[in-house]
C-alpha cells in the first residue's frame, strides 16, 4: 500500500531562497509567450512557499556571440551577459524555459547555454567551480516532437556547468503536430493537461526541497572537486598506473 508523507512534517516555508527563470522564447515582451504560461505554474508555487522569483526574458539583452564572460573584452562592440550572468549567480534555482524549433531548443536558449559555458572556469571561494551549490530545471512548450530531446540537452548541459539536477528536474507541454493552437491559446487543453500539471508542480518542489538541502549544508563539500588544488597538485586518491 502507498504512503505519503504527513504534509505536517515538512518544513513548506523556503524563505531566503532566490530562482530565477530564463524564458528563451524568441518574442520579446509585451508579445504573447507560451512558454511563459507554463512557467507562471512553477513560478507561483515557489512563490507562495516563500522564494525569492525572477522571470527573465533574454531575448531582451544584447547577448554577445562567445565563451567568454564578458565579449567586450574580445571584440565585441556591446554585451549584456555580465548583467545577467549577475542575476543567475545570485539564484540558488535556475529554470531554463524553451520553446520548440525545428525539432530543438530555441536558438535563443542555445545562446544563453553558450554563454552559461563562458562562465564555467570561474571558481567559488571553495576553490570549486562557480556554479556548484545550486540546482537547474527546465520546461519545454511546442507544436512539434522534441521535448525530451530538448530536455537532455538543457539538463545535461545544467549538469555538466556544476548545476545539481534534482529527479523529475523538467516538463512540458507539446500540442497536435503540425499548425494548431499552442499553449495559452484557447481550446488548446494546454493549462488543463493533468500529466504537465503534475510533472511541472514536482519539478518545482524537487527544486526547492534540493536547493535548501545544498544551501543548508553550504553547498557541495568541498573535496575532490576543487579545481585550485588540483591545479596545485592535489590528486584526492586518484592513481593513474601508467606513472606507478
Amino acid at each position: 500500500m502507498a504512503s505519503t508523507t504527513n504534509v505536517t512534517d515538512v518544513d513548506l516555508d523556503f524563505g531566503g531562497l532566490k530562482a530565477i527563470f530564463l524564458n528563451c522564447t524568441l518574442k520579446p515582451s509585451p508579445a504573447l509567450s507560451h512558454t511563459e504560461g507554463l512557467i507562471r505554474i512553477a513560478r507561483a508555487i515557489m512563490e507562495k512557499h516563500g522564494v525569492q522569483t525572477e522571470l527573465v526574458r533574454p531575448v531582451e539583452y544584447d547577448l554577445a556571440p562567445g565563451v567568454y564572460p564578458d565579449m567586450t573584452e574580445h571584440g565585441a562592440a556591446h554585451d549584456d551577459w555580465p548583467t545577467l550572468l549577475t542575476k543567475v549567480m545570485a539564484a540558488d534555482i535556475l529554470v531554463i524555459g524553451t520553446p520548440i524549433w525545428l525539432g530543438d531548443k530555441s536558438s535563443v536558449c542555445t545562446r544563453v547555454i553558450e554563454r552559461l559555458y563562458a562562465a564555467s572556469g570561474l571558481l567559488n571561494q571553495a576553490g570549486q567551480y562557480a556554479y556548484y551549490g545550486r540546482v537547474g530545471g527546465c520546461l519545454v512548450t511546442g507544436n512539434e516532437d522534441g521535448a525530451k530531446h530538448c530536455a537532455m540537452n538543457v539538463l545535461y548541459s545544467l549538469q555538466h556547468l556544476g548545476y545539481v539536477i534534482p529527479p523529475q528536474a523538467d516538463a512540458c507541454w507539446l500540442g497536435e503536430a503540425g499548425p494548431g493552437p499552442s499553449y495559452l491559446d484557447e481550446g488548446s487543453g494546454g493549462p488543463e493537461n493533468d500529466f504537465t500539471n503534475r510533472n511541472t508542480t514536482f519539478m518545482a518542489w524537487n527544486l526547492m526541497h534540493l536547493a535548501r538541502m545544498l544551501k543548508t549544508q553550504g553547498g557541495i563539500p568541498a573535496h575532490g572537486n576543487q579545481r585550485r588544488a588540483w591545479d596545485a597538485g592535489s590528486r584526492f586518491d586518484f592513481e593513474n598506473p601508467e606513472y606507478r
